[in-house]
């Protein structure tokens, strides 16, 4: 008996810091893995990252400018089935978006692109014809969208676009993003690279020019 009760005495807090670490694998954040150069420079194909879960935390809060993970499946019509997409949000709910010769603006001002290239900012116009657009209206109509095709940015749902923006497949080509679809909030690690670290966690706080 005198054995059984050690042998609980460290299998028990085993057991419960298991529980706990799923616990908060599961309600607060996880980490994923970069696949693609959809985000490139500023997050390398086959990179982890930490999300945080939308709504649990301060930390997850969704921002313009925040990089977020959400399932593609439903949203891009070419995403057959399930698939992690990360992306950058510009524009939120409310929001109107235009994007002339790579400058991009949100309700009127200027945001703040420093995180990428200029070239990669004048390719969010120049790649595949997307061209200029003043709405999103404007944009969605030439796109082919299959839904919505508004001048703001509708109710619980994103414009996002990737960083590179020469090869992201984004809001662009296929529209909004619902928030019913978003994992979380993408974090980079404190041991990542600083200039990429604050280009991914802290764009957001100085989004306009």
């Amino acid at each position: 008996m005198k054995a059984f009760r050690e042998i609980l005495s460290w299998v028990i807090p085993i057991l419960v810091g298991l529980l706990i670490a799923v616990g908060i694998r599961t309600y607060w954040f996880t980490m994923v893995k970069v696949d693609g150069s959809s985000m490139e420079p500023n997050l390398t194909s086959n990179e982890r990252v930490f999300v945080f879960r939308t709504g649990k935390i301060e930390t997850s809060k969704i921002h313009r400018g925040s990089v977020i993970v959400f399932d593609a499946y439903g949203e891009d019509p070419s995403a057959t089935e399930n698939k992690d997409y990360v992306k950058r949000v510009i524009g939120m709910p409310g929001d109107t978006v235009s994007a002339v010769d790579g400058v991009i603006k949100v309700n009127g001002k200027t945001v703040d692109q420093e995180y990428i290239s200029e070239a990669e900012q004048k390719a969010t116009n120049t790649i595949n014809d997307v061209g200029n657009w003043n709405s999103l209206a404007q944009l969605g109509n030439r796109q082919g969208w299959e839904g919505d095709k508004t001048i703001k940015v509708p109710a619980g749902k994103y414009f996002v676009l990737g960083d590179h923006r020469s090869v992201s497949n984004d809001s662009r080509y296929w529209g909004f993003v619902d928030d019913d679809k978003v994992l979380g909030v993408v974090k980079v690690p404190f041991w990542g690279n600083e200039v990429k670290r604050n280009n991914i966690n802290s764009a957001w706080k100085s989004y306009f020019e």
